[in-house]
Order: C-alpha cells, then structure tokens, then sequence
C-alpha cells in the first residue's frame, strides 16, 4: 500500500509540473504581430527580462536585415529590452514596462502564462490596456543566442 501510495505522489508531483503557473512567464514567445522572437529571462533580481532575439527578414523594411534593423530613436532592435520592471502578483507579473520599437514608446505592462502554456501580454496607458497572446517558441532554429 505505501508502495502504491509513494508512485501515486511521484506521479501527481509530475503531473502538476507539466502546466506553467501564471508567474512562469520564462522562456522564448513569438509576438503576435511583429514577426519577433523575445527571450524572457531572469533580470538578476528574481523578475522577468525580455530580449529581442530573432526577427523575421521579412517583416524589415527593404534593404534592411534583422541585424541591421533599428527602433524608431535608430537603436538596434535586435538584442533590445522591451520587457522589463515587473512586480510579482498572485497571479502573474505587473507594474512592468513593455517598449513598443516601432512607436519608440514605451507602457505599462502586465504579464503571465495562461493555462495553455500561451503568454498573455499587456500594454497599457493608465487603466486602458491592449492584450496580446505570444505562444511558446518550440523550435531554437531561427532563434539568435
């Protein structure tokens, strides 16, 4: 019976491990729009970071490569921080700034992983928010380290 019962813990603890909580936003998201791979990391405080690591050619202007490719201040996209400033919640990360490289603009946001493993993202100015979903990326091919 304890043998029985043991297995039956291992295998919930398992189980459990599989779905990501609201605070587990870490990991590399393809925006929904932009054509963009961002790296959520650890900023060394225990919050999440996000990196631009990968932009797809083909949503840079003529002429212009990913790694060439600039926000609207003429600062490089490619290795930007857009994601950053965040305050842990009860359920997901808030108080947070989201940087917009074609505005040049940055907001506020929230995030956090919904249950289907989707991040949702929010921009907001003040009590108005704009929400996208950016799935897990599940392949590193195309992805800049």
């Amino acid at each position: 019976m304890n043998r029985w019962l043991s297995s039956l813990a291992v295998a919930a603890l398992c189980a459990g491990g599989a779905q990501a909580g609201p605070l587990d936003v870490f990991g590399t998201f393809v925006t929904q729009k932009e054509g963009s791979h961002i790296r959520i990391s650890d900023c060394g405080d225990g919050s999440p970071c996000g990196v631009v690591v990968w932009i797809d050619p083909a949503s840079v202007s003529e002429g212009v490569t990913p790694e060439t490719a600039t926000d609207a201040k003429g600062d490089k996209i490619l290795g930007l921080t857009m994601l950053e400033g965040f305050k842990r919640k009860a359920n997901g990360w808030a108080g947070g700034t989201i940087y917009n490289p074609k505005e040049g603009k940055t907001y506020g946001s929230r995030i956090k992983r919904l249950d289907d493993g989707i991040l949702e993202v929010k921009g907001c100015i003040g009590p108005i928010c704009q929400t996208q979903h950016w799935a897990p990326v599940t392949s590193t091919s195309g992805t800049a380290d």
